[in-house]
């Protein structure tokens, strides 16, 4: 461990020169990432600046920290994506997303150039995807590094596939009657006479592509108001990355995160795995949208409940997408026996997870306003376990 602890934000995370200044120095550095979109791709941001530098780094994911490997020596730990006590040094990405801060590393430690591109764009293109995949992308200073680096922003969709209806069946970015069901989306297309290869399209038909989304997505009275935000993180895309758009490629790497975690980080490494990273994309939609159809609901003062079928159901994805979608309270919980997920409009959820799952001899954790446990029970007494937590 560090013999000085961190200078930290006023948020309460570590600086962007700050954690430049630790790495730069250790010999070995060691990152742990979340299996998230966000987590994956700051860890491998951070990855890619080391190697620029020359510097020996090991990179992992895990779901929860308690799962992280302990037993590697290394001369700076970092935990990226999450909080964790036992590393030298976290960007929980709370404030703001952990790709956001490991690109400022990046350009703190000159991999980066001022116009926030460098020799290329393929640094700023996964921070950016990270960005993305957290949910963040209006309020994000990469999100101008892009616009000032030339990543061109069009209309359309934020799907990683030239074949539409394939792209909208899998992307976890919206979730329609269809979701998860390439031939409907065919259907849908062929209606509004629509190609479903995008590359065909032009402006205007990509104005109306996305227009038939949103309206798709949230026309529906039983769709809560943030649905309304919800589904412009699907429209209007950056153009780069290795798939056909930087909102596609961090939908790709969210799943590929929670799917297939090595296969994530060979991508975000920049390896040719794109073809496992989107076979791994489309599995993980189709059980996500199949389980919020299929899951049973209840409402309770403040919490809205989905169960999915699907013992192996994602249940945080499945979290995200019924409350941006589905839910009308403000936390959304989805369970499955063993394991669970939260997301909440705007309380951090760190206390109330970890209480419940402490009450069944489980682990859990939150991020701001994610949360996500595992628990040797049935979902129902992590569902009651929750509720008291909240009482």
């Amino acid at each position: 461990m560090s013999a000085t602890g961190p200078e930290q934000s006023d948020a309460g995370e570590p600086t962007a020169s700050d954690v430049a200044g630790h790495v730069s120095e250790a010999g070995f550095v060691r990152l742990v990432g979340a299996t998230t979109g966000d987590g994956l791709a700051a860890s491998a941001v951070l990855a890619r600046t080391l190697a620029a530098l020359s510097r020996p780094f090991q990179v992992s994911l895990a779901p929860l920290a308690a799962d992280a490997a302990r037993d590697t020596e290394a001369d700076c730990t970092v935990a990226v994506g999450r909080a964790d006590a036992t590393a030298d040094l976290h960007l929980p990405g709370s404030a703001r997303p952990a790709s956001e801060t490991a690109f400022a590393v990046a350009r703190d430690l000159g991999v980066a150039g001022a116009d926030g591109a460098g020799d290329d764009t393929d640094l700023l293109a996964l921070a950016l995807a990270g960005v993305h995949a957290d949910g963040r992308v209006a309020d994000s200073d990469v999100a101008q590094h892009a616009t000032d680096a030339g990543l061109e922003r069009r209309p359309g969709l934020a799907v990683p596939t030239t074949d539409l209806a394939e792209g909208l069946a899998g992307s976890t970015l919206v979730h329609l009657p269809q979701s998860g069901d390439r031939d409907a989306f065919v259907d849908l297309l062929a209606e509004y006479d629509l190609a479903t290869d995008a590359s065909s399209l032009d402006e205007d038909d990509r104005r109306r592509l996305a227009s038939l989304v949103a309206i798709e997505a949230v026309g529906d009275d039983d769709v809560p108001p943030r649905g309304g935000e919800a589904v412009e993180r699907v429209c209007r895309p950056f153009a780069g990355g290795p798939v056909e758009t930087i909102g596609g490629y961090g939908d790709v790497l969210d799943a590929v995160a929670r799917e297939q975690p090595g296969t994530g980080i060979a991508l975000a490494l920049g390896q040719d795995v794109v073809g496992d990273a989107l076979d791994a994309w489309r599995t993980h939609g189709e059980r996500a949208h199949g389980a919020v159809r299929e899951a049973d609901t209840g409402r309770y003062d403040g919490l809205f409940v989905v169960r999915p079928p699907d013992p192996d159901a994602p249940v945080g994805t499945v979290a995200r997408l019924v409350h941006d979608y589905r839910s009308p309270e403000p936390i959304t919980l989805a369970a499955v026996d063993g394991t669970a997920a939260l997301v909440a409009d705007d309380r951090d959820l760190d206390s109330i997870v970890r209480a419940a799952a402490d009450r069944l001899d489980g682990t859990g954790e939150a991020t701001g306003t994610a949360g996500r446990a595992r628990f040797d029970a049935e979902a129902s007494a992590f569902v009651a376990a929750v509720r008291e937590a909240l009482a």
